[in-house]
C-alpha cells in the first residue's frame, strides 16, 4: 500500500508539472502484487504553486498510511487515492514511466467544457463538506481546550502568506510569531509551535486553558487558536512596536525615554497585580522577562507568552515543582528547590525592572567589573554609586530630576 501511494503522488505530480495537466484521475497496478490503486487530483495555480501544493499533499497523504483510504485538501490543490474505483469511468491505457515491467498505469486527463464543470462540482462538494466539518470559527469552552474560538488552519495560513519569512515577527525556542492579515486590514499575530519535543503540546494546551478568559489591558489577549494534527497555532493580539527587549539593547535602543520606560514599569506592575491578586484565581506567569514585555502603538506594556503559567492554590503559600524558566530572570529559591510561589514572579519583574533602568541584559558581563547585571546593581548601591546603573542612552540630567 506504502508503493502503490507513493507511486500515485508521484504520478500526479509530475502529470501538474506542464501547468496544462491539473485535472487527472489514476489507476495504478502493481502485478507482482495483485493490487490495485485508484486516485484522483486536482491542482488549481501553475508550475511553482503546484509542485508546492503536491509535495504537501504527499506529505498528509503518507499520514494516511497504512489506510486503504486518504484525501487531502489544501488552498491550491485536492487529492484522494482509494482500493476501490471512485468512478466508473472508461479508461485510457497508457504506458508508465516507472521503472520496470511490474506496473500498469491508467491516466485520464480531464478535457472538455462539461467534464472539467462536473469535476469542479465535485470539489466544491468536498470543499463544502470539509468546511461544515471542519469551522472556521466556533465557539467552546475553555475547559474542553479550548479557547473561546477555534481558525481554520488554512485561513491562518493565508493570512500570513504561508507562514513567509517576510512576515516574522519573532523567533522563540519553540516556534515563531508571524504577522497575519485578514480581509486587508485585520492584523494579528500567529505564533507557530514547533512540535519537535512533548513539552510542546503541554505548553499550548496550558497557554490556551489559562489566559482564555484573562482580559486586561496589560495582558496579551488569546483572541483564537488552531491545533491540526502538528500544527499547532496560538492567534494573539497585534503588538506593532514588538518586544521591549529591542528598545533597550536590540536595534531600537536609546529611543525609550525615561517617562515611557517608567510607565512600562508601572504597566508590567500593574499586569501582574491582576494575575496574583484580582482575578478569581491566582495565576504565576514563570517566565517575567524583557522579551515577553510587548508594546502596543503608545508604548503601554502588555506580558505575553503563558506557556509555562500555572495555578497557585489559595490555601497555600507555595507549590514544589520542577524548574521552568529562563535563567538570569529565576528567584534563587525556584531556581535550586523548586519552590513556586507569585514572589518568583515578583523577582524576575525586579530584573526586568534593572534592565530597562540600565539597558543592559541580566545575562550581560559589566566590561570593568566582570559581574553580572544584578551583582553589578548591588554592589553599586552599597556603595552608593547605583547611578552609575542608568542606562547611558539617557538624559542623566533629566533622568534625575523625574527620579527624585
Amino acid at each position: 500500500m506504502v508503493e502503490l501511494c507513493q507511486q500515485w503522488m508521484v504520478e500526479f505530480s509530475l502529470s501538474t508539472m506542464d501547468g496544462r495537466r491539473n485535472q487527472v484521475w489514476f489507476k495504478l497496478t502493481i502485478t507482482s502484487e495483485d493490487a490495485t490503486l485508484y486516485g484522483i487530483g486536482q491542482c488549481v495555480g501553475n508550475k511553482s504553486v503546484c509542485q508546492t501544493c503536491m509535495n504537501t499533499a504527499y506529505s498528509k497523504s503518507n499520514n494516511c498510511l497504512p489506510s486503504k483510504e486518504g484525501r487531502f485538501f489544501h488552498m491550491g490543490c485536492f487529492s484522494r487515492y482509494s482500493k476501490t474505483p471512485l468512478f466508473n469511468l472508461t479508461t485510457i491505457d497508457t504506458k508508465s514511466g516507472l521503472k520496470g515491467d511490474s506496473s500498469r498505469v491508467t491516466i485520464i486527463i480531464i478535457g472538455g467544457t462539461g467534464a472539467v464543470v462536473a469535476l469542479l462540482l465535485l470539489i466544491l462538494v468536498f470543499w463544502l463538506l470539509y468546511r461544515l466539518r471542519k469551522p472556521k470559527k466556533t465557539k467552546h469552552d475553555a475547559s474542553d481546550l479550548k479557547g473561546p474560538i477555534k481558525y481554520n488552519y488554512h485561513d491562518l495560513q493565508f493570512a500570513t502568506n504561508n507562514f513567509s519569512q517576510e512576515n516574522i515577527l519573532g523567533r522563540g525556542s519553540f516556534g515563531e510569531v508571524f504577522k497575519a492579515t485578514f480581509d486587508g486590514k485585520n492584523v494579528v499575530a500567529v505564533k507557530k509551535l514547533r512540535v519537535d519535543h512533548a513539552r510542546v503540546k503541554t505548553e499550548f494546551e496550558n497557554e490556551v486553558k489559562l489566559i482564555s478568559h484573562v482580559h486586561h489591558r496589560n495582558l496579551l489577549r488569546l483572541l483564537g487558536w488552531s491545533s491540526e494534527g502538528s500544527d499547532l497555532l496560538l492567534v494573539l493580539e497585534y503588538m506593532p512596536n514588538g518586544s521591549l527587549d529591542q528598545f533597550l539593547w536590540g536595534a531600537k535602543k536609546g529611543t525609550l525615554d525615561w517617562n515611557q520606560r517608567y510607565a512600562i514599569i508601572c504597566g508590567i506592575a500593574t499586569g501582574l497585580a491582576h494575575l496574583h491578586n484580582e482575578f478569581h484565581v491566582k495565576i504565576i506567569h514563570r517566565d517575567i522577562k524583557s522579551t515577553n514585555i510587548l508594546l502596543t502603538h503608545d508604548f503601554k506594556p502588555k506580558i505575553a507568552d503563558f506557556g509555562l503559567a500555572r495555578f497557585q492554590p489559595e490555601d497555600q503559600s507555595h507549590v514544589i515543582t520542577k524548574f521552568a524558566g529562563t535563567l538570569g530572570y529565576t528567584a534563587p529559591e525556584y531556581a535550586l528547590k523548586g519552590v513556586l510561589s507569585d514572589k518568583v514572579d515578583t523577582y524576575s519583574f525586579g530584573v526586568v525592572i534593572l534592565e530597562i533602568i540600565s539597558g543592559r541584559r541580566s545575562t550581560q558581563v559589566n566590561k570593568s567589573s566582570s559581574e553580572f547585571l544584578l551583582e553589578h546593581a548591588w554592589k553599586s548601591y552599597e556603595k552608593k554609586v547605583h547611578m552609575q546603573c542608568i542606562d547611558e542612552t539617557l538624559d542623566l540630567e533629566h533622568t534625575n530630576k523625574n527620579m527624585r
